[in-house]
């Protein structure tokens, strides 16, 4: 018998397999992986050491722990494939974006659904993860999913109402995130340093930026304030942002994607 079976084998769910392995919360004899493509299995199989399987049904039987890292689109199709072989001992975990808790638990049952937002950060163990306990779950059901997604970055438990705002600003944020770090990098280029120099040097600055304000205790503003000399460099820059009332853009690009989550969630 696995202790955790995942049906879907791609980028996040290697993520996520790497993490529980390397963190000791399963060893790899305690893993079975379900996926249509055979390639991505034997590279599970061949990195990781996992069994591996193309039916999702024998994933169901054999894990206790069933983690749906499969396309939103082909969720539902998956959950009816295998919804007459839950039972009470197992617990749905899923990352598949715009499924909610509901549906989910009226296609498997009355069995512990959590839901999980995680982002592709995940990939390099700095993944931001939100989880959302359903109707059935209860407290070591939590701890199962906030141990998982520990694995492989930060989690935090929410509630389901919130999980389209999170979307846009965790799950899409490396998007905004990447787009910003690139213009910066961009810019110095055109001012005549070459651009992988300048890479390097914008996205360093966004880690350690980053860093400061989870790990000094400081607020965003009085950081701004500390790194602002009146009338020097920074404050310059900070004056363009403003006069481009660029929180009025960050604002809209955040409503607009919360927007579109919420519909695609409607939609399914």
């Amino acid at each position: 018998m696995y202790k955790i079976g995942f049906i879907g084998g791609g980028k996040m769910a290697s993520a996520i397999i790497k993490g529980i392995i390397n963190s000791k919360l399963f060893s790899s004899d305690e893993i079975i992986v379900s996926d249509t493509n055979n390639d991505a299995l034997i590279n599970l199989s061949k990195i990781f050491g996992v069994d591996t399987c193309t039916d999702n049904i024998s994933v169901i039987k054999n894990a206790n722990i069933v983690l749906f890292a499969v396309k939103p689109f082909v969720l539902r199709d998956v959950l009816l494939e295998v919804k007459d072989y839950f039972t009470v001992k197992h617990t749905v975990l899923s990352i598949a974006a715009g499924i909610s808790i509901q549906t989910i638990e009226q296609i498997a049952g009355n069995i512990p659904v959590i839901r999980i937002m995680p982002n592709t950060p995940a990939l390099v163990n700095e993944g931001m993860s939100a989880i959302c306990p359903g109707s059935y779950a209860k407290p070591e059901h939590e701890k199962i999913a906030e141990d998982i997604m520990n694995s492989v970055g930060t989690v935090i438990k929410t509630e389901e109402k919130y999980i389209d705002v999170i979307t846009a600003v965790s799950g899409s944020g490396p998007a905004f995130y990447y787009y910003i770090i690139d213009e910066i990098a961009k810019a110095g280029e055109k001012l005549g340093l070459d651009y992988d120099t300048c890479l390097k040097l914008s996205a360093q600055t966004a880690l350690g930026s980053a860093k400061m304000i989870l790990n000094s205790g400081i607020s965003p503003e009085q950081l701004i304030i500390n790194v602002t000399t009146p009338g020097g460099c920074t404050a310059v820059g900070n004056d363009i942002l403003k006069e481009n009332k660029i929180s009025d853009i960050l604002f809209e690009t955040i409503e607009k994607t919360k927007q579109k989550a919420c519909e695609l969630g409607k939609n399914r």
